[in-house]
């Protein structure tokens, strides 16, 4: 889980009516906020990678922060994920970031690189979708993040962090696909580098996707993700939108690509590219 955008688009994004049905959906779906899965987006998919075969995802994001985070300005995140097969529905995967946070002038040193917080996560998908049938496909993951990352530079979190996610997949049509995630993270908080929330403690984090192929090579879609602090307020959370998709390059190869805008602790505007191998 992305050269200031114009003022006009800042000020578009989540009026006070948006942020209301933006809440409903999140909880009223009970959904989640996860590093990458189904990319480009946050919100994760049914599917593990097959039995004995590797999954590699590799996307840069280029973000610009919010205004609160001065005198930081943008941050861009380098982000690999490489997944295993480790049994018949039960895949394994770690994941990484690089982090450039650009500074404004009048602090030194202008720009800070270097590792964030490597996460470990194990997915579990009991049941697939059948066609015919009613039922959705399921699938649960539990992470645990390790502070990786530097705190003094601020590009790490200092804290372990523990999560725990649901997922529900269904197919609305041939070639439209729902998902629906409901996650709770159960200590540390879900930073990268400036992004994120920084309070410490329980947040409920959730995210829905709708993706179409539109052609055999291209998929689009669009989501909303978020999250809350036990206060459930949200100015303490985060709300995101993403607009993005995928453009199959070769049989087990895509190209991934897709456009965010954000309100609270996330993305002010960002954009990001990426693609996926299967092996």
């Amino acid at each position: 889980m992305r050269n200031p955008p114009s003022l006009a688009l800042s000020r578009f994004f989540l009026p006070s009516l948006i942020r209301q049905a933006m809440l409903v959906i999140l909880f009223g779906f009970s959904l989640t906020l996860t590093a990458h899965a189904q990319q480009p987006f946050y919100t994760d998919d049914a599917d593990v990678t097959e039995y004995k075969h590797f999954h590699i995802q590799f996307n840069n994001e280029f973000d610009v922060l919010q205004r609160f985070d001065y005198p930081s300005l943008t941050q861009n995140t380098s982000a690999l994920e490489v997944g295993y097969g480790l049994a018949k529905n039960l895949e394994v995967s770690v994941n990484g970031p690089l982090i450039g946070i650009s500074n404004s002038r009048i602090i030194t040193p202008r720009r800070v690189v270097g590792l964030g917080d490597i996460e470990l996560q194990v997915k579990f998908n009991p049941i697939k979708e059948k066609e015919g049938s009613r039922m959705p496909a399921l699938a649960a993951t539990f992470a645990i993040e390790f502070p990786t990352g530097n705190t003094n530079k601020g590009l790490g979190s200092g804290l372990a962090d523990y999560f725990v996610n649901g997922i529900i997949q269904k197919s609305v049509t041939k070639k439209t696909t729902l998902r629906l995630n409901g996650g709770i993270l159960f200590a540390g908080n879900d930073t990268t580098g400036e992004i994120g929330i920084k309070t410490r403690g329980t947040a409920f984090v959730g995210g829905a996707s709708v993706v179409k192929q539109f052609t055999p090579k291209l998929d689009l879609g669009i989501e909303v993700t978020g999250a809350l602090t036990k206060t459930l307020h949200l100015d303490e959370g985060q709300v995101q939108t993403q607009i993005g998709g995928n453009y199959q390059l070769f049989k087990k190869m895509s190209l991934d690509f897709g456009i965010i805008a954000g309100k609270f602790n996330t993305t002010r505007l960002g954009v990001q590219l990426g693609c996926q191998i299967d092996f």
